[in-house]
């Protein structure tokens, strides 16, 4: 094994010790990474490759490790989700309507990654501004699973942070930066047998994020272990001035809770999640979690969140309706594609038409309808009420337990010919992880083992707002007691 190829295997964690020991550059760190990236394209992982930018702060890293100075990802190289505006450098989000899109700014999340020493490697391919759940809408095509089918077939890394995950699994990033809205941090996660967490909503800023559904959008780390992705929220974590849902409560020390263990610690089974037609290996590896939890002390208890029925239609009404307010301002005017037209309407509908394709288009369509003065009252306001009651479900159900345990997805990863074409069938993707948004909670995915097909599985964890430490202590037992060998070293 090479020395670059003992590079790309290092935890986040591990990596950073290293270059603080001066085992190696933050350089050759680097430049393995890009090699791999170079040597993987086909994956479609990134939509843009940023070689110069990531070498040029790799070097000025090496400046600060060398005077024993530097921030808590110092030389470390990410990936960037493309939904994050970072300045001078293209921004899309994966849409044909950003395409050339440079920010004259940077996001909150970014900025901070930044100042902590990290290196980007380059933005992440995704869905079509966010949506999706396979990673099949972006306008720079699929992205591919480093993972195979038995049959050799190609697999999706889930959505919409597919590229991010997929970078991980594969070591192409070490760690990336992805956001969930619905789920799009942890299905991918479960798919690519990564960690991924999607941070209580306001925990982390969504200032200079290309909004998808304001009051459900929240970003967070892809990471290869537990430990790794405490380290990575902490950096990311934290008030912002400049975004009104930022909250001011103080970011905890998410790395120690990992040693604290779960002694005492209540974890609730709900029964509502248990679906039809649901895999067995699925159902096989819920037990074995809720087991695993039980001889490490924790106490197993059944609880019900009856309105969880409701989550999926409720998200395809109010994150459609958010999404066509927030998307109207695309409009070919100010900036990225402009499709000419005789007067000033032709050229909105020549853009957009052009610009979104056919799933942003048909959640625009469906937003806008909910919104509409005939409906308003029907769909959307009826969509906010049952998301009360949701969120209520929660609220009663953690006055008896201090986790909830579920699966982080109904099946394994897909092949990628075998994704469903209806897109109702598709939106299923979402039914396990949609009420931790909706609910505004603090979910997590941890890779718990493997299907018949040798898939990754994972299991979600649903925690009281602002109690992401419960979260990492109980991943943390989770992932020792699974043993999961992540893609990387098989």
């Amino acid at each position: 094994m090479t020395l670059k190829n003992d590079l790309i295997r290092l935890t986040l964690a591990d990596a950073r010790e290293g270059l603080r020991q001066k085992k190696f550059s933050s350089l050759e760190l680097t430049q393995a990474y890009l090699d791999a990236m170079a040597h993987h394209r086909g994956m479609n992982a990134y939509i843009l490759e940023l070689p110069e930018i990531a070498l040029g702060m790799a070097k000025e890293s090496d400046k600060r490790l060398a005077k024993g100075e530097g921030g808590a990802l110092e030389g470390l190289p990410l990936a960037i989700k493309d939904i994050f505006c970072t300045e001078g450098i293209q921004t899309t989000a994966a849409s044909h309507i950003l395409e050339g899109f440079k920010p004259s700014y940077e996001s909150t999340v970014t900025q901070k990654l930044k100042d902590a020493g990290a290196v980007f490697l380059g933005k992440a391919n995704m869905d079509d501004c966010a949506m999706g759940s396979a990673n099949i809408t972006s306008y720079y095509g699929n992205v591919i699973s480093p993972w195979k089918g038995s049959n050799g077939k190609d697999l999706t890394p889930g959505g919409s942070s597919g590229g991010s995950a997929a970078a991980v699994a594969a070591g192409l990033a070490i760690a990336a930066t992805g956001t969930d809205t619905g789920g799009s941090i942890r299905q991918p996660a479960a798919f690519t047998g990564t960690v991924g967490i999607k941070p209580t909503y306001g925990r982390c800023s969504r200032w200079g994020i290309i909004a998808f559904a304001s009051s459900l959008d929240q970003a967070g780390p892809i990471t290869r272990d537990v430990r790794d992705a405490a380290l990575f929220l902490e950096v990311m974590a934290g008030h912002d001035p400049k975004d009104s849902t930022s909250s001011t409560r103080e970011v905890p020390s998410f790395e120690k809770s990992l040693s604290q263990g779960v002694k005492g610690l209540r974890v609730g089974i709900p029964k509502e999640y248990r679906l039809e037609g649901m895999d067995a290996d699925i159902v096989n590896i819920w037990e074995k979690g809720a087991a695993w939890l039980k001889e490490a002390g924790a106490e197993i208890i059944d609880i019900s969140l009856p309105h969880s029925k409701y989550s999926l239609p409720a998200y395809y009404v109010l994150a459609p309706a958010e999404a066509s307010s927030n998307l109207a301002r695309y409009d070919g005017v100010r900036y990225g594609l402009r499709v000419p037209g005789r007067t000033l309407d032709e050229l909105y509908e020549n853009t957009r038409s052009e610009g979104f394709g056919a799933e942003v288009q048909r959640r625009v369509l469906m937003g806008t309808y909910v919104l509409s003065a005939g409906y308003y009252d029907a769909y959307y306001l009826k969509a906010q009420k049952v998301r009360a009651l949701i969120a209520q479900d929660f609220q009663l159900a953690f006055q008896k337990v201090d986790v909830i345990l579920t699966p982080t997805t109904p099946t394994a990863a897909f092949a990628l010919d075998e994704t469903p074409t209806d897109p109702v069938v598709m939106y299923l993707n979402d039914v396990l992880t949609v009420p931790a948004n909706l609910a505004g909670l603090p979910g997590m995915s941890v890779p718990a083992g493997l299907s018949k097909e040798g898939l990754p599985l994972g299991l979600q964890l649903i925690g009281p707002a602002f109690d992401e430490t419960v979260l990492f202590r109980m991943a943390r037992v989770l992932e020792d007691a699974a043993g999961f060998t992540p893609f990387l070293e098989r």
